[in-house]
């Protein structure tokens, strides 16, 4: 099976004899039975109802909360944001569906990296690792860690903004905190998402009860003509499609983590066609909610439109909702703290970034270098200015590099026919997500050129990068690699993962 080469890493792969590995004997002998005589490698730690949890934890962030306004600003009509609302979770599902056959055939964690890899060579898999490490992935994580600071803080003001700097000094506190829960157990990981999960159920669930009340006590006004106003321009379908599926965003988390997966053959699958059914049908009901309660003006007019709602619907009790969306984000970047530190890792194992980054730790069995450098990188990005115009950069580089993926499913059913597939999905599937994903990406071009050209930068920007680091790789950064690795690997108690992979 192709695979991305690990011939042309930036250091040389090697077991490294640390000192003192003798006196750390016990330690090892205390991991895990797992790792005995297999080296340090992660522990498949993840069943099935941790993985449903890690897809709804994700997916069902802050975009709920948030989100509706866009969709319907680019819809024009309650009717329309409906249809869009159904459609972006079929599209998710689908895609999703997808990635399980990429994901049981190319059992690697790593998610598009790993399969964007396999399918077209290491190039292409780098330039995605490019994106993903310099602004997708933590560019994400601050956007939640940021919005989590904001809602919890926002009781304490009440009738304006909270300050910047509570704000960002909050979200780099539960930002460190939850990168030492993901560096010392998994199994806390899962609990957290596990809790945090029904939480952000449960606020859905008092947006919907609230809402369904209202609507049977007579209130359908907003309902009586639901299509008035639509757009049908293509270019406004397809923002309206990129705000909803910023919402389902995270449906392809559990790829990042299928090394540490129970039955991976078995659970993603089930994972999936679990977890994004419930979600599509939580979403549809609460934007029913949202549109019988708020009108089309106070859904516009509002910056966080489950706050509005809370401040009509419940009263004295409106602080909750603030409350809920800050629980539902804490979950979110739990869950994507723990999933985008394995494509770091797996990308590091394979060479494409400096070797520390593969390390993991000999007593938790967590990659605690890839952890802390995704942290590093995620402060950084809270104490920009224009953090959140970065995601209009990069919105569109998501659904082509997705686009890619989906295509490298179809290539490899022409190039590796006999090729084992535990999950071979209908051909019409990946098709017809293939031309979905065109049509949002070529309507972007048109719609939003200047945010496709910078997005563009940044991917043809890896490169040179790719040239100097992996494939003709400068000697100082060897040395400096090497050197940091060493480093790495005595201070964090880390050694290489020694898992061997066809």
């Amino acid at each position: 099976m192709a695979r991305v080469q690990a011939g042309d890493n930036l250091v040389p792969r090697q077991v490294f004899d640390m000192p003192g590995t003798t006196d750390n004997s016990k330690d090892m002998q205390s991991c895990d039975s797992s790792s005995q005589g297999s080296g340090v490698k992660l522990k498949k730690r993840i069943g099935l109802l941790d993985g449903v949890a890690i897809i709804v934890g994700v997916i069902v962030g802050a975009g709920i909360f948030v989100s509706p306004k866009g969709v319907l600003l680019y819809s024009g009509s309650i009717g329309q944001s409906l249809v869009v609302w159904v459609l972006c979770g079929v599209l998710s599902m689908v895609g999703a569906l997808c990635y399980a056959e990429l994901g049981t055939m190319i059992p690697k964690s790593g998610g598009d990296y790993a399969y964007i890899g396999t399918a077209f060579g290491p190039l292409p898999a780098f330039l995605y690792l490019w994106v993903a490490l310099l602004i997708l992935v933590p560019t994400g994580n601050a956007i939640t860690a940021l919005t989590f600071a904001q809602y919890l803080l926002q009781p304490f003001w009440p009738s304006c903004d909270a300050p910047a700097v509570p704000v960002q000094l909050l979200a780099a506190v539960i930002t460190c905190i939850l990168t030492v829960i993901n560096c010392y157990n998994v199994k806390w990981v899962t609990r957290v998402t596990d809790i945090f999960t029904g939480t952000k159920v449960f606020a859905l669930l008092v947006i919907v009860a609230a809402g369904v009340w209202y609507l049977f006590s007579g209130n359908t006004d907003h309902w009586d003509e639901p299509m008035n106003g639509t757009f049908t321009s293509p270019g406004f379908i397809a923002l309206a499609f990129y705000n909803g599926l910023f919402s389902y965003s995270g449906w392809n988390y559990l790829n990042f983590v299928t090394e540490e997966l129970k039955d991976p053959y078995r659970n993603l699958p089930k994972a999936i066609c679990i977890s994004m059914p419930v979600v599509t049908i939580i979403y549809v009901i609460t934007n029913v909610a949202y549109f019988s309660v708020l009108s089309t003006d106070e859904i516009l007019s509002s910056d966080a439109v489950a706050v509005t709602f809370g401040d009509k619907m419940l009263g004295f009790m409106s602080w909750l909702m603030p409350f809920f969306v800050a629980c539902s984000t804490f979950g979110s970047l739990n869950g994507a703290i723990f999933a985008s530190s394995r494509l770091f890792f797996v990308g590091a194992r394979n060479g494409h970034l400096p070797a520390a980054i593969s390390l993991i730790n000999i007593n938790c069995l967590t990659p605690v270098p890839s952890l802390i450098f995704l942290c590093i990188l995620t402060l950084i990005l809270l104490f920009i200015k224009d953090v959140y115009a970065l995601i209009n950069y990069v919105s569109y580089v998501e659904a082509l590099f997705t686009l890619i993926s989906v295509s490298g499913l179809l290539w490899l059913r022409y190039k590796q026919p006999k090729t084992e597939r535990p999950i071979r999905v209908n051909l019409a599937l990946p098709i017809l997500f293939l031309v979905i994903c065109l049509f949002l990406v070529i309507s972007s071009v048109f719609q939003s050129p200047v945010e496709v050209g910078v997005g563009t930068a940044i991917i043809l920007s890896g490169i040179p990068v790719y040239y100097m680091t992996i494939y003709r790789p400068v000697e100082w950064l060897t040395n400096t690699s090497q050197a940091i690795n060493m480093w790495c690997s005595k201070f964090f108690i880390c050694m290489p993962n020694q898992e061997k992979f066809d």
